[in-house]
């Protein structure tokens, strides 16, 4: 077992005393979890509940598993890294659901879960009979969550859920700097990440609203739905004003390359801003003083130039002497890091981002903490993400299913 226990400095919360640490119980310790979910969306859900002591059981496919086990091509096979990053505080059974005897066992699993997620395609659930409308016939206190590409409804209905889909047609994937750049991928999963945050924060909320009021809930959260959440302010200036607000493409903002690297540049939240960027720069004029560049809307409509001159001045030196001569002037800005030097970075030490765990099978496992700091219950590392099947026996146990009966269900495959 590994804890993360970092102290955070700066945090506005006093950090947990070594004897709080073993009196306050985890946020959601007690509460039991049936996960169906895969990939990414579900799992990086379940993952942070469990890291706050929820009990995750992850119902995966016999041989198969979660898809992320066999999607990237690795060393390690189905334990991954992908799969590792995102399954770790879970118990893993895999269970054949096309059968009536592996449907029955997850019957008795569900029988007292507290929650069951899953990020099929709407109607799935149903069909395996697992919708709400039949859980909670046994268990009517069950919160039933689901998160989906489209929801259960509309003319996008029946189609999945991935992420690019998400970002194309959210309108996130049109949105870039300039109507001359091409629209792209953007390269992080973003929509999966965010959708998952949704829902994790859903379950929360219906689990709050069980201990006030004793009634369990539907939790529907949608991969469309977040992303367009994601651009409520762009939205409601296009509602309400018939145009975009582009933040990329603020004139005296950008991504410059230096001699080594790059320097991103934010030309605001400074009086003068303009003025303050030509004497950083150490050019030989104001460019405020240039008709062209006298104001914000003068600034947009010849953008081109003005960038030009941002970009041939940039690129005489290193990213360190840009950050520096910008920061002088009190303007925001940044080295342009690779995701390993931000990994390497000192701020992500302080902030004990990276952790570590002991994988039976992989070894070491390096990989990111959870990032919302409790000062009194910190996230813990209770397991690492666990083999296909690893607890078949363990959960069956628990919920009441003898040796025999359990052995029975193993020669006739249902548990693998």
């Amino acid at each position: 077992m590994s804890t993360i226990i970092e102290k955070f400095e700066g945090t506005t919360a006093a950090p947990a005393t070594a004897e709080e640490r073993t009196t306050v119980p985890l946020p959601l310790d007690g509460i039991k979890i049936v996960d169906f979910t895969q990939v990414f969306m579900g799992p990086s859900c379940t993952q942070l509940l469990g890291d706050y002591g929820a009990d995750i059981v992850k119902v995966e496919r016999p041989g198969a598993g979660d898809i992320s086990r066999n999607s990237f091509p690795d060393k390690d096979g189905q334990d991954n890294p992908i799969f590792l990053s995102i399954n770790r505080n879970k118990r893993s059974i895999s269970v054949d659901t096309r059968t009536e005897e592996g449907r029955n066992v997850l019957h008795v699993l569900l029988a007292d879960a507290d929650v069951v997620v899953s990020n099929f395609r709407s109607g799935v659930m149903e069909r395996m009979g697992f919708g709400y409308e039949e859980l909670k016939k046994n268990n009517p206190g069950i919160i039933w969550a689901s998160g989906t590409g489209f929801g259960p409804v509309g003319p996008y209905s029946h189609k999945g859920g991935q992420d690019a889909i998400a970002q194309a047609y959210s309108g996130v994937m049109w949105r870039r700097e300039s109507e001359d750049a091409k629209p792209g991928i953007y390269p992080t999963t973003l929509c999966d990440y965010i959708t998952g945050m949704h829902l994790m924060q859903g379950i929360l909320l219906a689990l709050r609203t069980r201990e006030t009021a004793g009634v369990g809930q539907k939790v529907e959260v949608t991969m469309y739905d977040s992303m367009l959440h994601l651009q409520m302010q762009e939205a409601c200036m296009q509602l309400n004003r018939g145009y975009e607000v582009n933040w990329g493409a603020m004139p005296l903002s950008g991504v410059f390359e230096t001699t080594d690297g790059a320097v991103c540049m934010v030309g605001g939240f400074t009086p003068d801003p303009l003025k303050r960027i030509s004497e950083a720069l150490g050019l030989d004029e104001d460019l405020t003083l240039r008709p062209e560049f006298a104001d914000l809307k003068q600034q947009f409509k010849h953008k081109p130039a003005l960038q030009a001159i941002f970009c041939e001045r940039i690129a005489t030196n290193t990213t360190e002497y840009w950050t520096s001569r910008l920061e002088d002037q009190g303007l925001l800005n940044a080295p342009v890091h690779t995701l390993e030097q931000a990994l390497a970075d000192a701020q992500t030490e302080a902030n004990g981002m990276v952790v570590e765990a002991e994988h039976p099978g992989v070894g070491t496992v390096r990989m990111l903490n959870a990032p919302i700091r409790l000062s009194a219950t910190p996230p813990t590392i209770r397991r690492v993400a666990p083999r296909l099947g690893e607890h078949n026996v363990e959960v069956l146990r628990e919920n009441g299913f003898d040796d025999e009966t359990i052995e029975r269900l193993q020669q006739l495959g249902v548990l693998r």
